[in-house]
């Protein structure tokens, strides 16, 4: 299966952020879209990193409560693996896997086309299993 399935299931609606927005927007928006990563973007749409709940607690571990009032550009992580439309979920386990990561944006060409998350692959993969279940139990009924 490939990541062009999981994004035609969910759609392809992110969550972004500008950098230069305040650590207490972005977890505000958070909290209101009850997701854990918010894409951050520049100017030109182009993906700039991405802020999520362990970038959050990380922030909160060296500014303490003073991180509210830092900017998103200042905790997000900024290198950022991406994935396209044509990779095969297996490749983006291992990424996430490899990498200790949950979320990976989906781009092409330089345009953000959406998010996947572990809870997608994971998904994903028990939907999978499920038909492949059910094919097993009906060829062996039949």
């Amino acid at each position: 299966m490939i990541v062009e399935t999981i994004l035609s299931q969910k759609g392809g609606d992110v969550a972004c952020i500008a950098a230069d927005a305040s650590v207490a927007d972005a977890v505000c928006m958070l909290c209101e879209k009850r997701i854990g990563a918010l894409v951050v973007t520049r100017a030109d749409e182009a993906v700039a990193g991405v802020f999520s709940e362990r970038d959050l607690v990380r922030g909160i571990n060296d500014f303490g409560g003073g991180v509210l009032q830092k900017r998103v550009a200042d905790l997000m992580t900024a290198d950022v693996q991406t994935v396209t439309r044509r990779d095969k979920v297996d490749h983006l386990m291992s990424l996430m896997t490899d990498r200790r990561i949950r979320h990976l944006p989906v781009v092409e060409n330089g345009k953000l086309l959406g998010l996947v998350s572990i809870g997608d692959v994971v998904k994903n993969k028990i939907a999978e299993t499920e038909q492949e279940a059910e094919a097993l139990r009906n060829y062996i009924a039949s």
